[in-house]
Order: structure tokens, then C-alpha cells, then sequence
């Protein structure tokens, strides 16, 4: 089943038990402007000037700004879409993450995240929900692959 924004969870939330293996969360796409590259910026520390000098970039052979790792990371956010939602009495934490860089965003890109559960283990009183992260950009290039785990509370 497809989860967007459009698809508001009940009032109780959904255990464990709930999920099924293939649902997926759309997240909301982001284009990666200066300001996001600023943001980044402040929130992280990092000063690099591959990721905030657009000049540095070029004398390096990149057309734009090179978005940091982290920064394309963190658009796979579940708590941008509906998960949240839907976990809100059940979820007991964000338990492991990874991910891989697999082609460059840089600023302007726009991107679209996604994340289908691809694995449920369930436990005696909690289960482990497996994610696949998923990040394309406009040109529908696959630029990021990762894994998010949550422990998640049973009915």
C-alpha cells in the first residue's frame, strides 16, 4: 500500500502486527536550494567549501554546489511523510541507520525520497520495521540507497 500525505492514519495508530511488507511512504520532494545548503551548514558545522562555494566547485569540475552526504541523508526523514503518524502510540525509537551515495545532488537539484518496508521481525512484546530508502532526482537518477530500522511496540 502506498502512504502519502493524503492518506491520514486513524486516531488509535497502527502496532506492529499492522505493517505489511511492501507498504510504501512517499515523502515530500525537496529541491536543494542555497537556503538548505545554508541550513545544512549552520545545523552540522561543516565548513567545507565544496559544499557552500559555488566558485571552489567549479575549479573542481562540478557544475554547482556538491550537497554533502548527510544533507541528501536526511531527506529520507520518515517524520516528513505519514509514518509518524501512524506509529504515534507504538513506536518505540529509530533503532540503526546506513546509507550509500550513489551519484551527486547538487544545489537546485530536486529530490524525490521514498521508503518501503521491505522486512518485519516480529519479537515477543515489539517487531523491528526494515526500510528501504530510497532518494531519485529529477531526472530520476537513483542517487541515494539506504536502511532504516524502528522498533515498533505490538498490540
Amino acid at each position: 500500500m502506498i502512504k502519502s500525505d493524503n492518506n491520514l492514519s486513524s486516531n488509535q495508530g497502527k502496532y506492529f502486527d499492522d505493517f505489511s511488507i511492501g507498504d510504501k511512504y512517499i515523502l515530500p520532494s525537496r529541491t536543494q536550494t542555497s537556503g538548505v545548503f545554508s541550513m545544512f551548514q549552520a545545523a552540522s558545522g561543516d565548513n567545507d567549501p565544496i559544499h557552500y562555494d559555488v566558485e571552489y566547485c567549479r575549479e573542481r569540475g562540478h557544475p554547482n554546489m556538491l550537497a554533502h552526504g548527510l544533507q541528501v541523508f536526511i531527506q529520507t526523514a520518515a517524520g516528513a511523510g505519514t509514518f509518524p503518524s501512524e506509529v504515534k502510540n507504538s513506536l518505540i525509537g529509530l533503532i540503526e541507520v546506513s546509507g550509500k551515495m550513489l551519484k551527486a545532488v547538487y544545489r537546485e537539484d530536486t529530490l524525490y525520497p521514498e521508503l518501503t518496508i521491505t522486512k518485519l521481525t516480529p519479537q515477543n512484546s515489539t517487531g523491528i520495521i526494515e526500510m528501504e530508502a530510497t532518494i531519485f532526482n529529477q531526472k530520476k537518477i537513483l542517487v541515494f540507497k539506504g536502511l532504516h530500522k524502528y522498533l515498533i511496540k505490538k498490540n
